[in-house]
């Protein structure tokens, strides 16, 4: 009876660990959750989810030989969802930060940013961070803009919404005096339609990283060696020219 006892609740254990990281570690899929509303990381183009994260994560995963399984997400729930054990990693512009650091692991950083300020294309009003006390800026839920403003801006009227999209279109309307958001879309909006600009002096300069489970090690430590040698081999370089 004890012998099948142990049996038993061997079997319940394998069974409960394969369903906690079923793709990880049962096949050569990684599972891979976006947001894709972030140009130029991760958006959406005919249909299809395109991007500097989506080819970079391609890559990543071409050169471990694995493939991709890929899962939108809304960017509040990317964090959220690695530590509940959806998914194994998350890609979608995340700023690597202590705070998160508590709760999953980041690879090396493949991308430098910082969080910048837009306005109405035109507007003098804003001219640096210390011109936001009091305005109503809009910023994306569960990205870092939000608590950024809180901490260092406490009199910021924040317009919290759940899109980037949304947010640049609250300052071209004027319901909103500036939006707080990373570099690179920034740059990227700003250019493409004209509408709105980037204030010239930074609020932060960090950097962006992949985040993966803190119980899954060895896929961090594959997905560095992995940036190493497309780094080295130019492809890395190729997809920063053809996006950012």
């Amino acid at each position: 009876m004890k012998m099948l006892r142990r049996s038993v609740l061997t079997t319940f254990a394998a069974v409960v660990a394969g369903a906690m990281y079923p793709s990880a570690h049962a096949s050569d899929v990684i599972r891979v959750a976006t947001d894709a509303t972030f140009p130029p990381f991760e958006y959406s183009e005919n249909g299809k989810r395109t991007g500097f994260d989506i080819d970079l994560i391609e890559a990543i995963a071409r050169t471990l030989n694995k493939k991709v399984e890929w899962t939108d997400i809304d960017f509040k729930g990317l964090i959220p969802g690695l530590v509940s054990k959806r998914f194994d990693v998350a890609a979608s512009a995340i700023y690597i930060t202590d705070e998160r650091k508590k709760v999953v692991a980041f690879t090396d950083p493949y991308y430098p940013g910082g969080l910048v300020i837009m306005t109405k294309k035109g507007d003098t009003q804003i001219k640096g961070p210390d011109d936001l006390k009091g305005k109503k800026v809009t910023v994306q839920v569960g990205t870092k803009s939000v608590n950024f403003l809180k901490e260092h801006f406490p009199t910021v009227q924040r317009i919290e919404v759940e899109k980037n999209q949304e947010m640049f279109q609250l300052v071209e309307v004027g319901r909103a005096d500036a939006a707080v958001t990373g570099k690179p879309a920034a740059k990227l909006y700003a250019r493409s339609r004209g509408t709105l600009q980037v204030v010239d002096r930074q609020l932060t300069v960090e950097e962006y990283g992949y985040a993966i489970a803190k119980e899954q090690p060895e896929l961090v430590k594959q997905f560095n060696e992995a940036l190493k040698k497309l780094k080295a081999d130019g492809t890395y370089q190729k997809l920063v020219d053809k996006y950012l």
